[in-house]
């Protein structure tokens, strides 16, 4: 389209990169908008989906047009994106399968998980492995705490400092719903060959390694 007043399409605007075929079976390619999932491609013309909310499609056009005249690494923003999309999806679908009927909350799981593994622990180091302040950390524990799977119980060399464990009735919920979670991560590669689930995790790790060096933490 072209005149006065015409709007640039994504792959006509100065600066954004000429959109690349998008082959089903060779997606997601590395061009802005063509960085979409299978079901964004069987979605294409249908701008909302059956709950009411953007199409990741129809939200993945409604950025080109607005950064299309705009210098900045396409690939980048897309991949990050759709790590932000995929880990809240991932987040939902767990909470509405495997953590539901057990009540449970996907922080109040990520923090069983973390003293499943370590054991005892103290609690600042809970909330630094779960991802959540000290803060939201007391609320969770004390809901888990009331619910008699997990225990608080003062450092014996330090009065301040505050230790968790599980309960038997902790370890026996973590012994029990650990292989249903684990079934649910099976579904949510599913569509992933073994080697792109390698290459992904791969990636991913290089990407958590890479920042927690850059912020200083311990690897």
């Amino acid at each position: 389209m072209t005149g006065a007043g015409a709007r640039a399409t994504p792959s006509e605007a100065p600066g954004f990169p000429p959109e690349a075929p998008c082959d089903p079976e060779t997606c997601p390619c590395t061009v802005g908008s063509c960085t979409l999932s299978r079901m964004a491609r069987a979605l294409a013309g249908d701008d909302r989906s059956l709950d009411g909310h953007r199409t990741l499609s129809a939200t993945e056009q409604a950025v080109a047009d607005r950064l299309g005249e705009m210098k900045v690494d396409m690939a980048a923003m897309a991949a990050v994106s759709n790590l932000y999309r995929a880990a809240g999806a991932i987040r939902n679908h767990f909470e509405r399968t495997v953590l539901a009927p057990h009540d449970l909350t996907w922080t109040g799981w990520v923090v069983l998980w973390v003293v499943w593994i370590w054991e005892d622990i103290e609690a600042r180091h809970v909330a630094a492995e779960a991802g959540i302040s000290k803060g939201t950390l007391t609320g969770v524990a004390g809901t888990l705490e009331r619910r008699g799977l997990l225990e608080r119980r003062t450092h014996p060399d330090d009065a301040r400092r505050v230790l968790l464990s599980l309960t038997p009735a902790g370890l026996r919920l973590m012994a029990e719903l650990f292989p249903s979670f684990n079934a649910q991560e099976s579904d949510v590669v599913a569509s992933l060959s073994g080697h792109e689930v390698q290459v992904l995790t791969t990636a991913l790790r290089k990407i958590v390694l890479n920042l927690e060096e850059s912020d200083g933490r311990p690897t």
